[in-house]
């Protein structure tokens, strides 16, 4: 590696061409520890370490060092730790990190640089001048602190700039400098190390909503005004009592559509107490969804694991009665939720090719004009991969429609077409991606929206395209009659060649050349003159310039 230098090594890592470098070259194989099978797909695995534990105790320096390609500091490189008085920097915690991650031929994410929390008094209370001044020292004196180590490859430069509904979160930041901030801290970071990989970060933006779809507009506008946001983080603390974003993947695509890389930053969840054999199950599950959501998107670099240990985690501490978040427990033992982590990597448990038994008969719960509840009797799995899921379709012939997915045997479908029959069939899926055959078919109708519905247009506008695709956004829709809707589809046709790669805000489906788009469970009521939008990406051949132009909505 010394004939390597500095400079070219962290360009080579931040290509993800470093692995070739750093870690064996032999294959990957079953029994190989989780860095080994991330490397062979092109990411990393990665975990939050604590100073304490890394100085003390082997276990924890022994799996930290054997299982993980990637490290970030859990608190040694925070405002707190780096800068506590004014102009007074210390990095002896911020060093250990990253001299355990040299030893250990780990890349080093940085963790945080601009952020409402673990900063302290003397910045909270500074003017607006004092404290964009302040900013700007720190992040040139924490960066510029590692610009030249090769370890240290990425940032993340503003965390949780805003509140559940989108809105920005009223931080001394926000309050005192206003939204001008965020682009002041990326530019900081890039003039004190034009190598680094730049994030932006915040927590419940893993699906799409109005939190991330805030984020998403953000990063949109930053990058259009030339602000270097390279990629997004996604914290990722999740909750098996909340369910899983099924969205996932679809929003990080919808990221990835930005020109922006993304990763799961902060992974873990979290399950009441008390713990047992189920919730271990469950949880295993999320941990195995949300690798595979990044492995699908080629945009995504990595997973990063908020800790590895239930003994060292911060959950009990924060959730009260929740806990048993991560895939080692207290006794360093490894967890259901490891070997989901690790099978996921691996490309499924090896030589698992048994199915799960088949879902029993949906039964129809609550309707409305615009979504459906339903439950099942649960399957069982034997291959070895554990039971992963449910997809639900809705029967149509030649090619049926994938409506959604879920992680227990129950679903609330939504986006649904007004005063519509639909028939419905449940299959379910394994950890190696097995597919059972499909359940019974269950039938229900959609009743008629409010007032009869009314009309409603859709208008596209191309945001960005080039050779080889190109990307809507938005389609806005618009209510057009004179009551309220709650639901509306729009259709619109892909030129010849073109096949839909990505799409947000709604819920897509294609037939031929033919795409329906249905709202979202959280964008279908539109009062009258009220609009929305949605959008998405489709590749096509290179060196065609069409694009959709016709939009139909009712």
């Amino acid at each position: 590696m010394s004939v390597l230098s500095s400079a070219l090594l962290r360009v080579l890592t931040l290509l993800g061409v470093v692995a070739a470098f750093l870690l064996p070259t032999t294959s990957a194989q079953a029994s190989a520890p989780l860095r080994t099978h991330a490397a062979a797909k092109g990411k990393f695995i990665g975990t939050a370490l604590a100073t304490g534990p890394l100085g003390s105790e082997t276990s924890y320096r022994t799996i930290a060092g054997t299982e993980f390609n990637q490290i970030t500091a859990e608190n040694a490189m925070k405002w707190e730790s780096t800068e506590p008085s004014q102009g007074q920097f210390t990095f002896s915690g911020a060093d250990q990190i990253v001299n355990f991650a040299t030893q250990n031929n780990q890349q080093v994410h940085g963790h945080t640089l601009v952020w409402h929390q673990q900063t302290p008094g003397w910045v909270q209370g500074l003017g607006a001048t004092a404290m964009r001044s302040a900013m700007q020292n720190h992040i040139a004196q924490v960066v510029g602190h590692y610009a030249d180590n090769p370890a240290v490859v990425s940032w993340d430069v503003v965390n949780e700039v805003f509140d559940e509904n989108g809105g920005w979160r009223s931080s001394f930041w926000y309050n005192t400098l206003g939204q001008s901030f965020v682009a002041d801290a990326f530019r900081a970071a890039r003039a004190a190390d034009p190598d680094a990989r730049l994030c932006i970060n915040d927590y419940n933006v893993e699906g799409i909503n109005a939190k991330s779809t805030a984020m998403y507009n953000l990063v949109s506008s930053l990058r259009q005004q030339g602000v270097p946001v390279d990629c997004v983080g996604f914290q990722s603390h999740l909750a098996i009592q909340y369910g899983f974003p099924s969205d996932m993947q679809q929003n990080m695509q919808r990221f990835a559509a930005l020109g922006v890389q993304v990763r799961v930053t902060e992974l873990d969840v979290r399950i009441q107490t008390p713990r047992d054999s189920s919730k271990d199950t469950t949880q295993a599950t999320y941990y195995r969804n949300v690798v595979n959501a990044c492995l699908a998107v080629t945009a995504c670099a990595g997973v990063t694991i908020w800790g590895f240990t239930d003994k060292h985690s911060w959950v009990p501490d924060t959730f009260p009665n929740e806990g048993f978040a991560l895939p080692y427990d207290a006794n360093y033992q490894q967890k259901p939720a490891y070997t989901a982590v690790h099978d996921a990597l691996a490309g499924g448990t090896s030589g698992d090719t048994t199915a799960p038994t088949t879902p029993g008969t949906p039964t129809v719960g609550t309707v409305t004009s615009n979504s459906a509840a339903l439950t099942w009797s649960a399957s069982t799995d034997t291959g070895g991969s554990g039971l992963a899921g449910y997809n639900v379709y809705r029967e149509q012939g030649a090619t049926d429609a994938l409506l959604g997915q879920s992680s227990t045997a129950s679903i609330t479908l939504t986006g649904l077409s007004p005063s519509t029959q639909y028939q419905v069939y449940v299959r379910a899926r394994d950890g190696a991606g097995n597919l059972s055959g499909n359940s019974a078919l269950a039938t229900f109708t959609t009743q008629a929206g409010p007032g009869g519905g009314g009309g409603c247009t859709a208008t596209g506008t191309v945001q960005t395209q080039w050779s080889g695709g190109y990307v809507i956004q938005p389609v806005t829709v618009t209510n057009t009659g004179t009551s309220a809707i709650s639901g509306w589809t729009v259709t619109f046709t892909l030129p010849a060649g073109h096949t839909l790669s990505g799409s947000w805000n709604a819920t897509l489906t294609v037939s031929g050349q033919t795409v329906t788009a249905k709202n979202a469970n959280y964008n279908g009521n539109l009062a009258p003159n009220a609009g929305t939008s949605f959008g998405f990406q489709v590749s096509r051949p290179s060196g065609n310039t069409q694009t959709p132009s016709t939009y139909t909505c009712a």
